[in-house]
């Protein structure tokens, strides 16, 4: 009895501390790290049609897994001036957007900082994004460029003024592939570990 106490003890300290993986260039490496991130990562695919690779490489490219991350504030001599963004957490999701989500989704109960609630935004906005403009849920080039610059700006194409976002949907359309590879080798054992839990 003793025993079964210490180790709810254990597991509740883990929930309440915030993970960060140590490897964020393997993505077998953050999921065994951390398996409910695996299990919200299926969850948000199943629910969205996102692949998990491309939801990973956005939160990748957007917050490297810090969960309270905010842009930085610019200064005005030593006066520190508003942010220019109220992009957070995660996914880096900015006010509209984020208030959006959580309208269409019926749970004002997510948070940003949150990493199931984050991977779960990026799956509904790129739904949205397919349905809005057309770009397959596959394709982390598009999808980056619309996530970045919203479905107005992406219809505008005004990305092609802006060549370092070109060079970064890029970038994440390479991490896309590399977590796809990675993933093929350990999803069945990832699987197996979500389908163990006996909490």
């Amino acid at each position: 009895m003793r025993a079964l106490v210490i180790v709810l003890a254990l597991c509740l300290i883990q929930g309440c501390s915030t993970y960060r993986p140590s490897n964020t260039e393997d993505l077998c490496s953050i999921f065994e790290g951390q398996t409910v991130w695996y299990k919200d990562a299926k969850t948000s695919q199943k629910r969205w049609g996102t692949p998990i690779p491309l939801m990973m490489a956005f939160i990748y490219q957007e917050s490297s897994y810090r969960p309270k991350v905010r842009p930085k504030r610019p200064k005005f001599l030593f006066i520190p001036l508003p942010r220019r963004s109220s992009a957070y957490g995660y996914a880096q999701a900015q006010d509209p957007a984020w208030n959006d989500y959580r309208k269409d989704t019926g749970n004002w109960g997510h948070d940003r900082d949150d990493f199931g609630d984050a991977i779960n935004f990026v799956g509904w906005y790129t739904d949205k994004t397919h349905s809005a403009v057309g770009v397959s849920k596959w394709d982390a080039y598009g999808q980056y460029l619309a996530y970045h610059e919203g479905w107005g700006g992406y219809k505008r194409r005004s990305y092609n003024k802006k060549p370092t976002l070109l060079k970064v949907a890029e970038k994440v359309k390479r991490k896309t592939a590399q977590y796809g590879a990675q993933l093929k080798t350990c999803s069945k054992s990832l699987d197996k570990q979500v389908r163990g839990w006996w909490f």
